[in-house]
Order: C-alpha cells, then sequence, then structure tokens
C-alpha cells in the first residue's frame, strides 16, 4: 500500500485519467451509446443554480478538467488508503462512486431524473467514470512501481 504520494504523480495520472475520459465522451461513447458525454454541462448547471453564475460551456469544461485531474485522482489515492485495495481496484472503486455522485446526486440537484433514468447516457457515464479512475490507478501504480512513490 502506498502511503506516500507526490503532487505530480497525482496530477500526471489524473491527466491521463481526463485525456482518456474526454476521447471517450467524445469519440467513443457516441459510437457505442448514441450519446457524447459532456460534465461541462453540469458545471455550468451547478454554477448558475448554486451561485448565480452563467458560465461558458469553455468553462465549465476547464473547471470540470481540472477537478477531474487534481481532484479525481487524490479521490483514486485516498479510496487506496482507505480499502487498502491495489491502486487498480481503488480506481474502479472511486470511479464507481464518483458515477454515482454525478448521477444519482448532482444530475438530480440540476433538475434531471435520479441516474438520468438509467438510460444510456447514464450506462455511458459508468464505463467513462470507472474507466478514467481505474486508469488513474493505473498510472499512479506504474509511477510507483518507478520508485516515483514511497511504499509502507
Amino acid at each position: 500500500m502506498s502511503s506516500h504520494i507526490t503532487l505530480r504523480n497525482l496530477i500526471l495520472a489524473g491527466l491521463a485519467g481526463e485525456i482518456a475520459f474526454e476521447a471517450y465522451a467524445w469519440l467513443v461513447s457516441p459510437l457505442l451509446f448514441g450519446v457524447a458525454l459532456g460534465p461541462a454541462n453540469l458545471i455550468v448547471a451547478l454554477g448558475n443554480i448554486t451561485a448565480g453564475i452563467a458560465l461558458p460551456y469553455w468553462a465549465g469544461f476547464i473547471i470540470h478538467f481540472m477537478i477531474g485531474a487534481v481532484g479525481f485522482s487524490t479521490f483514486v489515492w485516498i479510496t487506496h488508503l482507505i480499502t487498502k485495495a491495489n491502486l487498480i481496484l481503488s480506481g474502479a472503486i472511486a470511479g464507481f462512486v464518483l458515477w454515482f455522485v454525478a448521477q444519482g446526486v448532482l444530475a438530480p440537484a440540476v433538475g434531471r431524473s435520479f441516474m438520468m433514468g438509467f438510460g444510456a447516457y447514464t450506462q455511458s457515464s459508468f464505463i467513462g467514470h470507472v474507466g478514467m479512475a481505474t486508469l488513474m490507478g493505473y498510472v499512479l501504480l506504474k509511477l510507483g512501481s518507478s520508485k516515483a512513490l514511497k511504499t509502507a
């Protein structure tokens, strides 16, 4: 189990996961599910509802990307510390939690139905979130095996 991690490694893992998520969201999801994922729309809606701020789409995209690149990879690491599972499994668990928060908590907060009716968007979002966070766990593991992470 990793007890220490560097911000650099969290950011590298987060960037890898977020880039993969966006590629999946825009290129693969439409082919498999008939929908492109647009988490920036959720950020835009949350900004409007919670703070009365009318964010442009590009700002929502950047905010989601930055939260994902640092926050989601940190969440994978915290999941790893709490569960004591390996980093890849911790990524899958964290991805499941992130998916549930996005679809089951935040989407209803902006007026969408719970889990958005479990339709194609929600199913594709599941693959995107779990895949993204699992990749983050994998990258953290690989960085750790090259002595970038110190193990307990």
